[in-house]
């Protein structure tokens, strides 16, 4: 093995030894296999115990209903430590009392593997720095190691033509101690001479290096990788599968003859993500793409990503989600989408009394008063002094560069009028009797674009940007079209 990344996409398998953390003497034969789309098995020549039994008296065991699990097993594989996580034993069988003895067979499935290291559990602080690969990473990034020209000669193109590899330094950025680099690893030049062709070759690999003061855990390596990849499906506006994840062992590095110290150890990591990457599909359209590095600097989208993801977390969820797994109806798809509004609303932090605190206290002691003392607390927790679905949306709309929002929503009163009454009545009586499905869609489309715009106005994107967005790319254009024919008052008739 390499230190090359293991692609999520790819399917892999390692014979090795495997036992417990707490019993390294019984080592036990088996292969590991990992089938490309975050599944991963290992097959044993030999069983761990995984029945499950109890003392009832001296010598006298008594076997319960259930299956022993492992949090952790460690491994060697093709001169590699291996650990896997959430293990659950999926096959055993057993050759007891058989005529032929044979080996017993056992299978079980793992949730996350790390090739590369032992680590004693998900909360275990072992790494040093993360570094990961998401789909359309390079587009986003908007730099390459190459470039190239083609001659001509007259006006028209004589057939010659360059490409040249320079390289490209890292970007780096420190946010709350972390910092975050942006950089590139290419291949050099390689000729694949076939019987009829030859074609050269060299990649360019583009991926976002997370590294902290302290050594930190797999999960906080797994939650920077979820934080890089629900960037880039935001920037692309499709969902945007992670391609590989690496983690570096902390402790690993060791100083050279020279005095140079040697890189530490790297580690893959093996796991189901939210969406996997595809490492050789065709990238992304680039009108599709929201903003890259070119609109907003790598430097400065870290910095403010860093702070709002976790703010305005609950929002993107939503929205990403509409793009991960759309639903299949409407319904679904308006309560996520006005639900998204209303959480980006909260998380802004910009709620304002409808009535002033004082006078509203005043108000609500005075209703109290005429009600029965034992139906006051049902009254009371009633009475609320916080805007309406109405004015929350309304408030969103007044947020992002107006030439924007007019583009998109040409009636923004209306539009947050009928938003507010389908999802009241969808929420409260199980149906929207006074909404088309196409009005609904238009509903859907514009509540997500909004927020969308909210989100990257939070982020710096300039206005002009955002008036281009909803002008040019596709869905945002769809949205805008619709909206104004679903969503505006009717002129009326002469």
């Amino acid at each position: 093995m390499t230190n090359d990344p293991l692609n999520l996409d790819e399917a892999v398998e390692w014979a090795g030894l495997w036992w417990l953390p707490d019993d390294p003497g019984k080592q036990i034969p088996g292969i590991l296999r990992y089938d490309g789309e975050g599944r991963s098995s290992l097959s044993l020549i030999g069983a761990f115990e995984d029945r499950i039994f109890s003392t009832v008296a001296s010598g006298v065991m008594d076997e319960l209903e259930g299956t022993r699990t492992w949090d952790v097993i460690h491994g060697v594989a093709e001169q590699r430590e291996v650990t896997l996580f959430g293990c659950v034993p999926t096959r055993s069988t057993r050759t007891m009392f058989s005529r032929v003895k044979s080996p017993d067979i056992q299978t079980i499935s793992a949730t996350i593997v790390i090739v590369g290291a032992h680590v004693s559990g998900e909360e275990d602080a072992a790494f040093a720095a993360a570094e990961v690969s998401v789909e359309d990473l390079a587009l986003w990034a908007a730099s390459s190691v190459f470039s190239g020209s083609f001659g001509s000669r007259d006006g028209k193109l004589d057939g010659t033509g360059t490409v040249s590899v320079k390289p490209v330094n890292a970007e780096t950025v420190t946010v709350d101690g972390t910092e975050y680099s942006l950089v590139h690893t290419h291949t050099l030049p390689f000729f694949d001479r076939r019987k009829g062709r030859t074609v050269g070759r060299m990649r360019d690999t583009a991926s976002i290096r997370i590294r902290r003061a302290e050594p930190f855990t797999l999960r906080a390596g797994l939650d920077a990788a979820s934080l890089i990849q629900d960037l880039i499906a935001l920037a692309t506006h499709r969902a945007a599968g992670v391609i590989w994840l690496q983690l570096e062992v902390a402790g690993t590095e060791t100083v050279l003859p020279n005095g140079l110290s040697s890189p530490r150890r790297r580690a893959n990591v093996l796991y189901s993500p939210v969406a996997p990457g595809k490492h050789d599909e065709k990238g992304v359209d680039p009108d599709r793409v929201f903003f890259t590095c070119r609109e907003l600097p790598f430097e400065e989208v870290m910095q403010r990503w860093c702070e709002a993801h976790g703010r305005l977390q609950a929002a993107t969820n939503m929205i990403l989600g509409l793009r991960y797994a759309p639903a299949r109806f409407i319904e679904n798809n308006l309560l996520t989408a006005v639900g998204a509004a209303e959480a980006l609303h909260r998380g802004l932090d910009i709620d304002e009394k409808p009535i002033p605190e004082a006078e509203f206290k005043a108000i609500r002691n005075a209703m109290l008063d005429q009600v029965p003392e034992e139906h006051r607390g049902r009254f009371k927790a009633a009475i609320r002094n916080a805007p309406t679905l109405r004015d929350r949306l309304l408030a969103l709309a007044a947020r992002p560069d107006q030439g924007a929002i007019k583009q998109l929503v040409p009636d923004v009163d209306h539009w947050a009028k009928q938003t507010a009454r389908a999802r009241n009545d969808l929420a409260h009586e199980g149906r929207t009797p006074d909404h088309s499905i196409d009005e609904l869609d238009a509903i859907v489309g514009a509540t997500t674009a909004v927020v969308i715009l909210n989100i990257l106005h939070e982020l710096g994107l300039s206005a002009e940007r955002q008036r281009q967005i909803v002008r040019e790319h596709p869905q945002l254009r769809v949205a805008s079209r619709k909206a104004g024919e679903w969503l505006a008052v009717p002129e009326p008739s002469s």
